[in-house]
C-alpha cells in the first residue's frame, strides 16, 4: 500500500499558507472602505501615522504575550528596508496620489507593483517565472485596470498624483523583495511588528497634523483609522509575512491582484455602490488570474504526489548521500 503520510505535513503547510494570503487580501481590500471614509478628515501623512501608531501597539502588545523579543541582527536590514519603503514612504505616497488621481490611473499604476515585484523577485531572489505565473499576472492586471476605468469619476488626473502612484508601486516592490529574506532568520510577527515600527518613526513629522485633525475629525473616521491599523496593518501585514515566508515573492504579489474585486463586492455592500457590467468583468478578471498564477502543473502536481513540495530540491540518491557523508 502506498505511503501518502510524507505529503501530510507538506500539504497543511500550503493550506495555511494559502489561508493566510486569502485573510491578507481580504483585509487590505476592506482597507479601501475605511480609507475612504478616514480619507475625508485626515490628510495622507496624519492617516499613514495613526495607523501605523495602531499597528505597532497592537503588534507591541501581541509581542509582549508571546515573549518575541528582538530579530536577529541578520534579520535588521530586510526589516529596516521593508518598514521604510512599505510601511512608511508607500502609505504615504499611496493616501497622497489617490487624492490627486482617478480610480482608473490609480488602477494601471498601482498595480504594476506585483508586476515588479515579479521581476526584482527573479533578479534579486532567483525567484521562478513559470509561464502561469505570467500568464496569470497579465490577465489579472488587465482585470484590475478594467475595475478601476469603470469606477472612474468625472475627476482628473495630475502628474503629481500619477507619480506619487507610481512611486507607491516601486516602494511597494521593493520592501517586499526587502522582507522576504529577513523572514529566514526572524519570525512573521518580528518582520512586521518591527517594520512597522520604523515605518510609523519615518512618519513622525505629521504627529502635529495627526493631532489637529484628531480634535476635529468626526468618531467615524478616527474609528476607521484604528481599523486600519489593527486589521489591515498589524494583522493583514503578519499574515502576509507568514504566507511569504511559504512561498515566492511573485506568487504572493500575483495573489493580491484578488484584491480589486474583493473591492467591488465590499463598495457594493458597504458603500451601496452597484457594479456595473464591466466592473463584474474586471473583477471576474482579476480573480481568473490570480487561479492561473497559483496553480501548478502536471509535473508539479505529480511531484507534490510524491511526497515533494513544490520548489523543494530532490531527495539525494543514495550513492549522492554516500559521498556526502565522506
Amino acid at each position: 500500500m502506498m505511503n501518502t503520510s510524507p505529503t501530510r505535513p507538506g500539504r497543511r503547510a500550503e493550506l495555511l499558507a494559502a489561508g493566510a494570503a486569502t485573510v491578507t487580501v481580504v483585509l487590505w481590500a476592506s482597507a479601501f472602505v475605511s480609507i475612504r471614509s478616514a480619507g475625508d478628515a485626515y490628510s495622507p501623512g496624519a492617516l499613514a501615522l495613526g495607523r501605523l501608531l495602531a499597528g505597532v501597539l497592537t503588534l507591541g502588545a501581541i509581542c509582549l504575550l508571546r515573549r518575541e523579543g528582538v530579530p536577529p541582527r541578520s534579520a535588521w536590514r530586510g526589516i529596516a528596508i521593508s518598514g521604510l519603503l512599505w510601511f512608511g514612504f508607500y502609505m504615504v505616497a499611496l493616501n497622497w496620489g489617490e487624492q490627486q488621481v482617478d480610480a482608473g490611473s490609480a488602477a494601471l499604476v498601482v498595480n504594476t507593483g506585483p508586476i515588479l515585484i515579479a521581476l526584482l523577485g527573479a533578479r534579486l531572489l532567483g525567484d521562478p517565472m513559470p509561464p502561469r505565473l505570467l500568464a496569470g499576472m497579465a490577465v489579472s492586471f488587465a482585470g484590475a485596470v478594467t475595475v478601476g476605468l469603470s469606477m472612474s469619476g468625472e475627476g482628473g488626473s495630475s502628474v503629481l498624483g500619477v507619480v506619487l502612484c507610481l512611486l507607491a508601486a516601486v516602494a511597494y516592490a521593493g520592501g517586499v523583495v526587502a522582507q522576504k529574506p529577513a523572514l529566514g532568520t526572524a519570525s512573521p510577527l518580528q518582520v512586521t511588528t518591527f517594520g512597522c515600527l520604523v515605518g510609523a518613526v519615518l512618519c513622525l513629522p505629521f504627529a502635529g497634523q495627526l493631532v489637529r485633525e484628531a480634535a476635529d475629525a468626526p468618531a467615524s473616521a478616527t474609528l476607521n483609522m484604528v481599523y486600519l491599523g489593527v486589521f489591515p496593518t498589524a494583522l493583514a501585514f503578519t499574515t502576509w509575512a507568514y504566507a511569504l515566508s511559504r512561498t515566492t515573492a511573485s506568487k504572493m504579489g500575483a495573489t493580491t491582484y484578488a484584491a480589486p474585486a474583493l473591492v467591488v463586492l465590499m463598495s457594493w455592500l458597504f458603500l451601496g455602490e452597484v457594479p456595473g457590467l464591466l466592473t463584474l468583468v474586471g473583477g471576474v478578471l482579476c480573480l481568473a488570474g490570480v487561479a492561473v498564477s497559483r496553480s501548478r502543473s502536471r509535473r508539479g502536481a505529480r511531484s507534490a504526489a510524491r511526497g515533494g513540495a513544490p520548489g523543494a530540491a530532490p531527495e539525494p540518491r543514495p550513492e549522492e548521500a554516500a559521498d556526502s557523508a565522506r
